[in-house]
């Protein structure tokens, strides 16, 4: 019996028809996740401690990078894709206006969160006091350190065993909305632009992010279960050396495959189960000259009727450590 989590998705998609799908946006994704997400772009603050990232906040307001990305998120949902940025589940607690906490940073800063955490713990007032905190926080601005108040006087306010809750609540405001609080609107203006739907907003944030960023429990043999052919047959030699050669690679070529097939190493929500691919005769005179393609919008991979196994693994192995001149839009 499916679980609710199963049911709401399949009713949120049942009204989108197959042709509203965008083709190839999930190759598009990922070529745009790391132009957007490169520390040069400086779009996003890395916190390379988590991996993780978040918006900057010195990414001016009024240019249109946010609604881009927003769009990007609102188009992934509504056309059923996978848009592997790595944000926390902070964002999708926002989109939900599901208040954010300690617990939150935690997942995103590890470090910060864990010297708040100290701070709340602290039994004793003199070394409380010894840290010397007040009501501020320190801002990256034009590669300087600016001190940014919590509160109004917040400077000479010091932290003290009865006010630090406060202190620690608005450190963590100021983090996740204070400072991000434009980028964050763009965002959604973006994404209620790229999803013309109300109807996401019946998840739950843990939902949310996995209908979005996908999940990374892989079964490989359940993938060769899901194989479907077309100018093949599963028994067909071919066929039958893809598969040798597919389960004797590393872990991470595995990965590399599915980005290839798809765009993204991840797959869909729901699980390896419901991920369906199609393997496609090439159709080529002389098939040992031509490299397997893959097109991304279906799922298809095209492989030519190699001559024999260790071809099939030469051409096949070339095409995944070059799978952004191999992937078809």
């Amino acid at each position: 019996m499916p679980n609710l989590v199963d049911v709401e998705i399949c009713e949120f998609f049942s009204g989108f028809a197959p042709e509203k799908t965008l083709a190839g946006l999930g190759f598009l994704y990922t070529l745009a996740r790391g132009e957007l997400c490169a520390p040069e772009a400086q779009i996003f603050q890395l916190f390379e401690e988590s991996h993780l990232i978040w918006f900057s906040s010195q990414v001016p307001s009024e240019e249109d990078v946010h609604f881009l990305i927003g769009n990007i998120f609102g188009m992934a949902l509504y056309n059923k894709k996978i848009a592997a940025f790595p944000f926390p589940l902070a964002l999708f607690k926002k989109m939900a206006n599901v208040p954010l906490t300690l617990e939150d940073l935690k997942e995103l800063s590890p470090i910060e969160g864990r010297c708040l955490q100290a701070v709340l713990d602290e039994q004793y007032d003199d070394i409380l006091e010894s840290l010397m905190l007040d009501f501020t926080v320190l801002k990256e601005e034009g590669g300087c350190k600016v001190s940014v108040e919590l509160k109004e006087n917040g400077a000479n306010i010091p932290v003290t065993k009865y006010n630090r809750k406060e202190y620690v609540d608005a450190y963590v405001n100021y983090i996740f909305n204070d400072s991000v609080k434009e980028q964050f609107k763009n965002f959604m203006d973006g994404f209620s632009r790229g999803c013309q739907t109300k109807k996401w907003n019946v998840f739950l944030p843990t939902e949310l992010r996995l209908l979005l960023l996908g999940q990374t429990n892989y079964n490989w043999e359940q993938l060769e279960k899901n194989a479907r052919y077309n100018g093949y047959e599963k028994s067909d030699e071919t066929i039958r050396n893809f598969w040798a050669v597919f389960h004797d690679l590393p872990e991470e070529k595995k990965k590399d495959f599915l980005a290839f097939l798809t765009g993204t190493n991840c797959i869909p929500g729901l699980g390896m189960e419901t991920f369906k691919f199609t393997i496609s005769d090439a159709r080529k005179e002389d098939p040992d000259k031509w490299y397997p393609v893959a097109c991304t919008c279906n799922r298809n991979l095209i492989l030519p009727r190699y001559s024999s196994q260790d071809v099939l693994r030469e051409m096949f192995l070339f095409a995944l450590e070059h799978y952004e001149k191999f992937g078809l839009s």
